[in-house]
């Protein structure tokens, strides 16, 4: 069977630009195929890829999975997580039975008693204190259906605009489209990888977290006609090591490294001038703003040299199908916004958006943030429609049919950092987190622990296991998960796929979906008629009602049913009655969604977060033209100094999803990257007596961490740490120093209110020598040690005919 341990990304098919990505079909089975009993059409939900599988049943349970060859996302392929990360839903640990917090413990009950609870306390919150004290923490892995019937029940019924979650960990992608284009949404699909020629990273990894889009970018260097490779990450990653040119630049400095591209456009005459004067505005703003970023003054600020800049943006201004990414190691640094803007701008400039080979991705975390943001249930009203629009906060009350006014729309949906904020000051009393783990994947942990376990906080978590924010709930209620219910998906280009139930979940284990409606039940919510709010009885109805509440806006999926679903895998939205086979890319006719109108925002200044008026921006009305949006570079909030030197970045391995809830339960992925660990530059480690595997710990202003170092693979005054790790598994309870959010602070960005982890200055110090620490049993014996292949940082030209896997990145 296929092995995507040791072997990441798989064996090679290299192809050339305009051919057909070939199919190789990855299976992972625990019987033999010819004790399948079925295949049940699904989609991986462990990144934002979205990869679209076939599950195997056998004796009732999912027995493995494949990758479906004809999928458009995929071929076939599946990733480490994918293949394995299945495992998870026949786990042991599921739980399988309610629990309520009796005595200061949690002790099992029967669904009655548990929902009677829930019920009783909101219904007490409301009447005692109103609907704005209760709150939503949502997730990053729910679908399409349940996402929208918790929008639906939080702002249409109860009337609170406290509903958010794990999509905000990524919000800067959406946030940083409205911007441009005046909408959310990717513009390209995943086939413009296979026509473009040249790519550009701007922190983002795919090669750790995206492994099956990386095969594909791999497949295209390894091909006849290989596409050029720009990559701006601190670290030295395997997507770095394939780079033709390696930008490292200083985390939270991306900003005045892309202004200093754009200068350099600019300067060499390298825009298409016809593009910009007819399909954007704000050339004058843009132009007067990068034009105090040369590259030397860049580099001065970023730690990348001037000759290095000026050979990027020779690649980027003279390639003529451009791809570019951006992921979280822009999202989570200083400016995240408006330095992610700057990569739209770079597209703009060139004219390289609605054509083939030519887009921009700004990806998200997990397989449905996307549709967490479409449904209403991640920071905006159900079809990327206006809060600040009357038009469409109407449009919304009369599909749900409920009074205008009970729709909160004086403001935004509350951003997750908000809502944290609101439970601290005691203004919300009711929380219900589902299929989230706030108590591993915020900042400031000891703050967040302390906020979830106030007397006065009434928590509930919706999980399929006891995560470490389960352990301070007051009722914890077991979920169904992927491949035990029925739901739709839409991943980073827009491709949509239903996930069908293929096993029944354990014991008492139920869907969200219909814990949802009997909770709304319960609670009574009505609609203007006096009719059941939500009124579905299956996510079909779900469905059917929110592609309907999609027609005429940039993410029209009103044609795409489960039957179109079903019988063709994977659709890209929009998919309408003229467009029924969906819809490759956006803005071919390059006339984009920023009319007043029409757009989801009408803008914000990027760098202090100030919303533009309604009345300002009608008048200054784009008409249909993309934005070009500008921002000066500015010094983070808490710079580095001589206490703590160095500057504490955070992201994912390939093996692990978010805080391992699934992953860590799963034994192969387990054994591979079983603990954290701290990543340093050899340059920094020597000063300090480090080598690899002693137990260093990162201290910041708020907390730290401990655990062995690994010292190779990151430029000068950075520290690496992995996120995914928290205590559910640690064998000594109690003990907080295994997060990496344990010692990062809490800051967001002004614009998309996403928390950003990396603006956290730190100190290392040395513990134990790496022999200490494994007979002491401070460390893992069975962990893996070996340091990334060392890699020059800037300008190093690396063609390597085989990458081994990053088990450290």
């Amino acid at each position: 069977m296929t092995d995507r341990i040791r072997d990441v990304w798989g064996a090679r098919t290299p192809f050339a630009a305009g051919q057909p990505w070939p199919e190789r079909t990855d299976r992972w089975l625990t019987v033999a195929e010819d004790q399948v009993e079925r295949w049940v059409p699904g989609v991986c939900p462990l990144c934002s890829t979205g990869c679209g599988v076939d599950v195997a049943v056998a004796g009732g349970r999912i027995a493995g999975v494949r990758g479906r060859a004809g999928d458009p996302v995929n071929r076939g392929r599946l990733g480490p997580k994918g293949l394995h990360g299945w495992q998870a839903v026949t786990s042991a640990s599921r739980l399988t039975r309610p629990l309520v917090r009796t005595g200061g413990e949690l002790a099992p009950t029967d669904w009655d008693t548990a929902l009677g609870l829930v019920t009783a306390r909101s219904r007490q919150v409301i009447d005692e204190h109103g609907p704005l004290a209760m709150a939503f923490h949502t997730s990053g892995r729910l679908s399409a259906e349940e996402y929208y019937a918790q929008a639906v029940i939080a702002h249409g019924g109860i009337g609170t605009p406290h509903l958010d979650g794990s999509a905000r960990l990524t919000a800067t992608a959406g946030s940083a489209l409205a911007e441009s284009f005046g909408c959310d949404g990717p513009p390209g699909s995943y086939r413009d990888l296979d026509l473009c020629d040249t790519l550009f990273l701007a922190g983002h990894d795919p090669a750790d977290t995206q492994t099956v889009l990386w095969s594909r970018v791999l497949d295209r260097l390894r091909g006849p006609d290989r596409p050029r490779l720009v990559v701006a990450d601190p670290r030295v990653t395997a997507t770095a090591r394939e780079a033709d040119l390696h930008l490292a630049p200083r985390p939270g400095t991306d900003l005045a490294l892309l202004n200093a591209l754009l200068h350099e456009i600019l300067e060499h005459g390298w825009a298409d001038q016809a593009f910009v004067a007819a399909h954007t505005t704000g050339l004058d703003g843009l132009a007067a703003t990068v034009a105090g970023y040369d590259p030397g003054t860049a580099a001065g600020i970023c730690g990348v040299r001037a000759e290095d800049i000026r050979a990027a943006a020779r690649i980027l201004g003279t390639a003529e199908r451009l791809v570019s990414t951006v992921c979280q190691g822009v999202y989570q640094a200083h400016q995240a916004t408006a330095a992610a803007v700057q990569v739209n701008n770079l597209h703009l400039l060139r004219g390289m958006i609605g054509r083939p080979g030519a887009t921009v991705f700004q990806m998200n975390g997990r397989s449905s943030d996307r549709n967490a943001r479409e449904t209403g249930a991640g920071g905006s009203l159900p079809g990327f429609r206006n809060w600040r629009n009357p038009a469409h906060v109407r449009e919304v009350a009369e599909a749900w049919n409920v009074p205008e006014l009970r729709i909160p729309h004086w403001g935004p949906a509350t951003p997750a950092p908000e809502i944290l904020r609101h439970c601290e000051d005691g203004s919300v009393r009711f929380l219900w987190v589902t299929a989230a783990n706030p108590a591993v994947s915020l900042p400031e942990l000891h703050r967040v622990r302390s906020v979830l376990g106030q007397e006065r906080l009434f928590l509930v978590v919706s999980d399929a296991f006891r995560t470490e924010t389960a352990e301070l709930a007051d009722v914890v209620l077991p979920a169904a998960v992927w491949g035990e219910k029925t739901g739709c998906f839409t991943g980073a280009d827009r491709t949509v796929h239903l996930s069908e139930k293929a096993a029944d979940p354990p014991g008492e284990a139920r869907p969200d979906f219909d814990v949802l409606l009997e909770y709304a039940r319960r609670l009574d919510l009505r609609d203007r008629d006096g009719g059941p709010l939500p009124g579905w009885e299956s996510p079909e109805d779900a469905w059917r009602d929110f592609t309907a509440l999609t027609r005429g806006r940039p993410c029209d999926q009103s044609a795409l049913t489960y039957e179109r679903l079903r019988a063709t895998g994977g659709v890209r939205w929009p998919c309408t009655d003229a467009a029924p086979e969906g819809t490759e890319r956006l803005y071919t006719d390059h006339v984009f969604p920023t009319r007043p109108g029409v757009c989801e925002s009408y803008g914000h200044d990027l760098a202090t977060g100030a919303r533009r008026e309604p009345a300002a921006y009608r008048a200054e009305d784009p008409g249909g033209r993309a934005r070009l949006r500008a921002a000066h570079h500015l010094p983070p909030h808490e710079p580095v100094d001589g206490t703590y030197p160095f500057q504490l970045v955070t992201g994912r391995t390939a093996y692990h999803g978010q805080t391992r809830a699934w992953t860590g339960r799963v034994p192969e992925l387990a054994r591979a990257a079983p603990d954290v660990w701290v990543q340093l530059s050899a340059e920094d480690a020597g000063p300090l007596g480090v080598s690899d595997g002693d137990l260093v710990r990162v201290v910041s202003r708020r907390g730290e961490i401990e655990a062995p170092a690994v010292c190779d693979g990151v430029r000068r005054g950075v520290v690496f740490v992995p996120y995914h790790y928290g205590y559910w598994d640690q064998a000594e309870p109690g003990r907080h120093t295994r997060a990496a959010n344990e010692a990062t602070g809490t800051e967001w960005d002004p614009v998309s209110k996403q928390p950003l982890p990396a603006n956290s200055a730190v100190r290392v110090e040395r513990i134990a020598s790496a022999a200490t620490a494994l007979a002491h049993g401070l460390a893992d014996s069975d962990r893996q040690t070996d340091a990334p292949p060392p890699g020059t940082l800037t300008g190093d030209v690396r063609h390597a005919e085989t990458a081994r896997p990053e088990t450290r990145s």
